[in-house]
């Protein structure tokens, strides 16, 4: 089965892309999106967040928003802000950020291959995110958010990707986070087909970030072969926007927790607790950071303690299943439930999470405004454990990747004629 191949993407014009490149549409506020996008016009947050061209009383999720995405798109084709390629193409997409470089590969994948665990995936989804993708997806006639996808590295592959790099790039630009992108288009008929001829031999891919634009996808899907139903030959909706790396290359940090309460225990009840499954020690600031996994950090108090487990706790993992022998889940098993009654991270709203982009600082900062009680932190997913629970057909625990750098919205979209 075909896992993935080209198509005729909607892009921008070379001398706009910097204008037009935007983080994706889940990692900014409403009031973060409208201050990127309120001096540029060619922003495309004004398509991918369309409420911020609109009167802030009105719910992000109603159908006049996605409406305005469709106008925004709209605006900027007719203007030629965005133009629609004529050839089937592949895109490689280089991000640089610091020493990290990672090169992927923009194409669209089957969602049929998706449904059959071929594109596999490793975390659960919440219905409303689902149903505002499929929302937008449907008003826009266009998949404008890209899934962040992994392959086993596959040398013939890695190779075609090195060798379109060598060409001068379509765009290259450092955005304001100083997160370098650079981007070439592969259209001739004869680099394709060995493009697709070294995909086709790829046995699997898997999601990395994005399962609720993936899931999306299968939903519209859906709906819209409902109301086709006399239809014989792939369509546009049959696939869905991906840009894919090889796993060897892929970042990623830490995703760290901050507790609103103690679950009634006074703090040095809790330490106490908290000894009698870990080695605990106090540490500075500095040397805080996990160095490696079965290693945790709590700050607490204003002070912070180092955590690893005692061999009760990590003979606990033995015989267990990939997920659930990740770091988050120990963790999960041995203080969150039992100490401080917190079942289900998915829902429990005395929990939250803090990417590791922003640094434990960023767990300082809530922990001493009084808003939170409690920081934890956590050594990286590896992307070998991330592959293990996906092959299995396993979940991991709620939000227990952070990739960066993030994929750039609306350098590429998949229009669904």
């Amino acid at each position: 089965m075909r896992l993935a191949k080209p198509f005729k993407g909607l892009r921008p014009a070379r001398e706009l892309a910097a204008r037009v490149a935007s983080p994706p549409y889940d990692v900014l506020s409403r009031d973060e999106a409208l201050a990127l996008a309120r001096d540029n016009e060619c922003s495309f947050l004004h398509i991918n967040r369309p409420e911020i061209d609109l009167d802030p009383a009105i719910d992000p999720h109603d159908g006049v928003v996605y409406a305005r995405g469709r106008t925004n798109l709209d605006r900027f084709i007719d203007s030629g802000v965005l133009v629609r390629d004529s050839a089937d193409s592949f895109y490689v997409y280089r991000q640089t950020m610091g020493d990290h470089v990672q090169t992927g590969l923009a194409a669209l994948a089957s969602l049929e291959a998706y449904e059959k665990g071929l594109v596999k995936k490793h975390e659960l989804t919440r219905p409303p995110k689902v149903r505002d993708r499929v929302s937008h997806m449907r008003a826009l006639g266009a998949q404008v958010g890209p899934v962040f996808v992994t392959y086993r590295a596959r040398q013939a592959v890695d190779d075609l990707i090195a060798k379109a790099a060598e060409q001068a790039p379509e765009y290259d630009f450092i955005a304001d986070d100083g997160i370098r992108h650079t981007f070439w288009t592969v259209a001739e008929a004869e680099r394709v087909l060995a493009f697709q001829t070294a995909l086709d031999q790829l046995p699997a891919l898997y999601v990395a970030d994005g399962h609720h634009r993936s899931e999306a996808a299968a939903k519209l899907r859906d709906t819209l072969n409902v109301s086709n139903p006399r239809r014989t030959a792939s369509s546009a909706w049959d696939w869905f926007l991906v840009v894919m790396f090889p796993h060897d290359q892929i970042k990623i940090l830490d995703y760290n927790r901050v507790v609103k309460d103690l679950n009634g225990h006074a703090m040095a009840d809790l330490l106490q607790q908290l000894e009698e499954n870990f080695e605990l020690t106090e540490v500075e600031a500095a040397a805080a950071k996990p160095a490696e996994p079965r290693e945790f950090a709590i700050y607490l108090n204003g002070v912070w303690r180092r955590l690893r487990p005692r061999p009760k706790a990590l003979a606990s993992l033995t015989g267990k299943s990939a997920s659930d022998r990740l770091d988050i889940a120990l963790l999960q098993d041995w203080v969150f439930e039992p100490l401080l009654g917190i079942t289900d991270q998915r829902t429990d709203e005395r929990v939250d999470f803090v990417g590791g982009i922003r640094g434990l600082e960023e767990l300082e900062r809530k922990v001493d405004s009084g808003d939170w009680r409690a920081a934890f932190a956590l050594y990286p997913t590896s992307m070998d454990s991330l592959m293990e629970v996906a092959d299995s057909g396993g979940v991991m625990p709620p939000k227990s990747t952070w990739f960066e750098p993030k994929l750039r919205s609306g350098l590429v979209s998949h229009v669904l004629d």
